[in-house]
């Protein structure tokens, strides 16, 4: 009999690996076949990774889609040393799941997401809703608060946008991100692109990039034409990384912050 358990507290490893069980129901589907459907799935936080994955009981997985991984990575996912390919009607991926070396997680599989990785699963749900990216962890926050504060934003000395009536975003462990409206932001100095980006916490976002000098990074506007219903506020709004432009707020001037996006903002 498995026994799954219950006890809401966080746990830890000896390999450094935080883990908690969740109630949500979880499926991960590819294409229209489900190879997940888990009612007792476990959140795993690896070392160093800012965001959780599940993981699932061997029970709740469809093993006999699963073969020994051909060409098993190493370095990866905590150490782990058993993978698996993942064979969906003669469609092979390869590493598409694996287990954990810790004692604690030896009965569960993990799967790769392939909208995070671009490879594993390419579906996946909470009860019925669908997530994208990565679960949504139950650690953090994530609050979009309407505001009268003045915010100015200068792109390499030029101001892009002022405004009065800003949507405030603050989401655990990041900056304060700036949501104004865009008849308050030049947009006849920013051009859209074909970037599309997904967060689990506010839907799919659009993008811009600045028209002048080279020097700046592309992609550095979004908008959330359509966000979940959680910020809401957000809709149609811009935003600003805060990591590539110059943001006063109130008259002070903000630092800009590093973060992990500070890595991918390359010219």
């Amino acid at each position: 009999m498995t026994t799954f358990p219950t006890a809401q507290a966080v746990r830890t490893t000896p390999e450094g690996l935080l883990w908690e069980p969740s109630e949500r129901w979880v499926r991960g589907r590819k294409g229209e076949v489900t190879v997940v459907d888990s009612r007792h799935p476990v959140l795993v936080w690896e070392p160093g990774v800012p965001v959780p994955l599940y993981a699932f009981p061997r029970t709740e997985v469809r093993e006999d889609l699963l073969r020994p991984a051909k060409n098993p990575p190493t370095g990866t996912h905590t150490g782990s040393r058993i993978f698996y390919d993942l064979d969906v009607g003669g469609d092979l991926l390869e590493n598409a799941a694996w287990t954990f070396p810790a004692a604690d997680l030896a009965d569960h599989i993990a799967f790769e997401w392939f909208r995070r990785v671009g490879r594993g699963l390419d579906h996946w749900y909470e009860e019925e809703e669908e997530i994208f990216i990565h679960p949504r962890d139950p650690h953090k926050r994530v609050d979009a608060v309407p505001s009268s504060r003045h915010v100015v934003v200068e792109i390499d000395g030029t101001v892009v946008a002022d405004t009065h009536r800003p949507v405030l975003l603050f989401e655990t462990g990041l900056p304060t991100r700036y949501y104004i409206p865009r008849e308050d932001v030049r947009l006849d100095l920013l051009t859209a692109t074909e970037h599309h980006s997904g967060c689990p916490y506010k839907g799919t976002a659009e993008y811009w990039s600045w028209q002048g000098g080279t020097d700046i990074p592309p992609n550095l506007v979004w908008s959330y034409p359509e966000p979940l219903p959680a910020v809401g506020a957000v809709q149609g709004l811009l935003a600003f990384y805060n990591e590539a432009v110059d943001i006063t707020v109130d008259g002070e001037r903000l630092e800009r912050p590093v973060t992990h996006f500070s890595r991918t903002l390359t010219t």
